[in-house]
């Protein structure tokens, strides 16, 4: 099953290498030319609103004209905005092409993860989301590499982008995949989720500020800290593989301990490592230690707050209505990240981490408030890629248990 779609897996590689590289690069090389950082978070917080709009809008486009056609428009739009950004220094443009680029981005994750979930059997989707994972770090890690191409060529960072879109496109124009049937988008009831799952709402707002914030505005934050963009590239590189490595340990604990202490040590745990950063980050070989400690993580929180939703949910009713809630709390957490950062910043270098060990102590104390899960309702821990689309949740083979 997995060698028919293996085109789907390579596309995915190939975007998700220019969404790590430009995802962080913007930021490092406005920072490079002077720009204040409050400019810089909205800037970068541009990119999530249009990740939001997107979960909202872009499936009755695919579902009017096609998966193929579709990601050839999100692509030419990907595409079209990275070249702009290389043609034009403009805040206001930049804003306006972020917001392109991440409308664009969870467009074509939304059909890819739709493809990937139309093929996929109950057999074998826990595989085909576990090598979805693994690709999707990897090529996100890699991505961070091409910051230490020479300060001559940096305005090339937008080409090469542009060219690993173009690839991709070239995947999926020869792919021989039946399309799927989209299910049309619902709105959901944000107080009525609240209400069922108040913990994994929480801890999925918070794990996207804290995503949102890694990518965003923590790359500004290290330059502020007098390290050079080299730096940035490997603790980057150091964080995500802390980040890949730590999904199964950190699933088998959960399954064993559950959902709520997990989620209580991880937010502990990402307190005091950030903590640590205020007092150590000045030195490179600390930085990267840190670095891969935070990997660890800041990355699970998302994945536990869905297992904790399907554990209190009976029967998974209405767990994908949720999970989507969940990915959309997530969004905004991620959105509202860089604009929060960005200004504390511009008031003190301490803020980025002050903020990180602020709402882990808050999130620690707030789920040992919450309602410990029986270990005979704990459904099966599962892994997730660092960025998803709507079609996610469709995704997780959690849905198909009985």
């Amino acid at each position: 099953m997995i060698v028919p779609i293996s085109s789907l897996f390579i596309a995915i590689g190939f975007l998700a290498v220019g969404y790590g590289m430009i995802l962080t690069f913007v930021g490092v090389y406005l920072k490079d030319i002077g720009i204040s950082n409050t400019v810089i978070g909205i800037i970068n917080a541009a990119f999530f609103l249009g990740a939001v709009i997107s979960s909202i809008l872009s499936q009755k486009i695919i579902s009017t004209v096609g998966h193929i056609r579709s990601f050839a428009a999100f692509a030419s739009l990907m595409v079209v905005s990275f070249l702009l950004h290389s043609l034009f220094l403009n805040e206001f443009l930049w804003a306006f092409l972020r917001f392109i680029s991440g409308f664009a981005f969870y467009g074509l994750l939304i059909i890819l993860e739709s493809w990937l979930n139309e093929k996929s059997t109950e057999r074998d989707r826990g595989k085909i989301l576990a090598i979805y994972t693994i690709v999707f770090y990897l090529a996100t890690a890699i991505g961070q590499l091409f910051l230490n191409i020479d300060e001559h060529f940096r305005q090339f960072i937008f080409t090469i982008g542009s060219i690993l879109v173009l690839f991709s496109v070239f995947t999926i124009a020869l792919t021989k995949i039946k399309e799927p049937q989209l299910k049309p988008f619902k709105k959901y009831s944000m107080p009525k989720i609240f209400s069922v799952v108040p913990l994994a709402t929480v801890s999925s707002f918070i794990g996207g500020f804290f995503v949102g914030g890694f990518f965003t505005m923590l790359p500004v934050y290290i330059l502020i800290q007098n390290h050079s963009i080299e730096v940035v590239s490997y603790f980057m590189l150091i964080t995500l593989i802390g980040g890949l490595v730590s999904q199964w340990p950190i699933g088998l604990l959960s399954d064993k301990y559950g959902r709520r202490r997990l989620i209580a040590f991880t937010s502990l745990f990402t307190s005091g490592v950030s903590l640590a950063f205020i007092f150590l980050s000045f030195n490179t070989t600390f930085l990267y230690f840190l670095g891969f400690l935070l990997g660890l993580t800041i990355f699970s929180l998302y994945p536990l707050a869905v297992a904790r939703a399907n554990d209190v949910v009976d029967e998974n009713k209405d767990i994908v209505e949720i999970s989507r809630t969940l990915l959309f709390m997530y969004s905004i957490g991620s959105f509202s990240s860089p604009l929060l950062i960005g200004f504390g910043l511009s008031l003190s270098t301490y803020f980025l981490f002050g903020s990180f060990a602020l709402l882990g102590a808050f999130l620690y104390f707030y789920s040992l408030s919450k309602e410990r899960i029986a270990d005979d309702h704990l459904s099966t821990f599962v892994n997730m890629p660092v960025a998803s689309g709507a079609e996610f949740p469709e995704l997780d083979p959690r849905q198909k248990e009985s």
